[in-house]
């Protein structure tokens, strides 16, 4: 895959897609938005990616939004620019494959969305996190639907309205990263993340993803139904049965993916 905006590599079962406009803080154009959708799309079908790693290039993890891109547009064009981030933003959690958002620097505004929406984010402590909209006339609006369903109310509230920085280690408090950790040991703590799901059966992760997502909104008795049958069909699965078997056997589980 050859993307202007992107360089994307393969190690073995993880891919690592990294956001490449360090000239401009990384920030989510039109144009790189349109191709980070479409390269996900093109990871969901590949079987061989078990993970994906986003990284960014530069000193900026990314700035948000292209403000050079926001300004004298008509109603119709701010539809477009907020429809593709949407449908980036839910794109992430839709793909089978787990996103790992690998957080150096400053990520702010859809920046900040952009790891909210990661399925897991390990932060530098270097790192920074801010929805500052409020500063320059534009409320984070759809940052913090992501941002609100990462953290709780109270906390997204109080970056919202302020618009303040976030340390990587607040930020690992409140939830909205799952750890920081030194700069230095930054990648070896991602990679080794992402080397403890690609143990697992690729077809078990892919459907625990995707069950997570549907039933985190829905009350609670529908979510137990809906997360029994998922549960009942996952055992009926070739991985569940070796796996089970695998584990009173005490040896280790074949994966087929089945």
């Amino acid at each position: 895959m050859t993307f202007e905006n992107l360089c994307v590599t393969r190690e073995g079962a993880v891919c690592t897609v990294t956001l490449n406009r360090p000239e401009r803080r990384n920030a989510l154009s039109l144009e790189l938005m349109a191709e980070f959708t479409r390269c996900l799309d093109e990871i969901s079908r590949d079987p061989e990616v078990r993970v994906v790693i986003l990284r960014a290039s530069g000193k900026v993890f990314c700035s948000g939004h292209d403000l050079s891109q926001m300004t004298g547009r008509n109603i119709s064009e701010y539809r477009r620019i907020f429809d593709l981030c949407t449908e980036l933003m839910m794109k992430i959690q839709q793909i089978p494959q787990p996103v790992i958002a690998e957080v150096h620097g400053i990520a702010t505004a859809a920046g900040c969305q952009l790891v909210a929406s990661c399925d897991l984010a390990v932060a530098s402590e270097e790192a920074a996190f801010a929805t500052p909209g409020v500063k320059i006339g534009l409320f984070c609006t759809t940052p913090m639907v992501a941002l609100t369903r990462a953290i709780g109310r109270k906390r997204a509230l109080e970056m919202l309205l302020t618009g303040e920085l976030v340390s990587a280690r607040t930020a690992a408090e409140w939830g909205l990263v799952n750890r920081a950790v030194p700069a230095a040991e930054l990648r070896a703590t991602t990679e080794t993340l992402a080397a403890k799901i690609v143990e697992a059966s690729s077809l078990v992760v892919a459907l625990g993803k995707q069950a997570f997502y549907t039933q985190i909104d829905l009350d609670q008795p529908k979510a137990y139904a809906y997360a029994k049958e998922v549960m009942s069909m996952n055992a009926l699965a070739a991985d569940a049965q070796d796996g089970m078997s695998a584990f009173l056997g005490k040896r280790a589980a074949c994966w087929v993916g089945k």
